[in-house]
């Protein structure tokens, strides 16, 4: 079982950064894939950003590559999400996951993912 716990969410204007974190603890943080995802009122959550255990493989989804950069620090066993030329549209719960496989990590109805509880990102026009 794996306990992920975000921060670092808030409100900044069009155009600007944010970076969120994830912390992530219990016995078997070590080995899995983690990622993000997002959610709007009245969608399902989406798919951002996942970074295999040893940052060998990454991927995004289409709406935020080249914007968004997914990192993370094994030896604080965190994960990071930074968020560049922030848009209104990218103003959604955003929800920390991992998963000790990289296949499911994208698969938002998978039984392998564990989830965070989600910080609030708010960007304003």
């Amino acid at each position: 079982q794996v306990q992920l716990k975000e921060s670092g969410g808030g409100l900044v204007q069009a155009g600007g950064s944010l970076r969120v974190g994830c912390a992530a603890s219990g016995r078997t943080v070590s080995g899995n894939a983690m990622g993000w995802f997002r959610q709007v009122p009245g969608k399902e959550r989406e798919f951002v950003a996942a970074i295999t255990w040893n940052a060998g493989s990454i991927e995004y989804s289409d709406a935020v590559k080249g914007r968004f950069t997914i990192s993370r620090d094994n030896a604080k066993n965190m994960v990071y999400l930074q968020m560049d030329g922030l848009k209104p549209e990218d103003t959604a719960v955003y929800y920390c996951v991992a998963s000790p496989f990289w296949q499911d990590i994208q698969n938002r109805t998978s039984a392998y993912v564990y989830w965070g509880q989600g910080t609030q990102v708010t960007v304003s026009s």
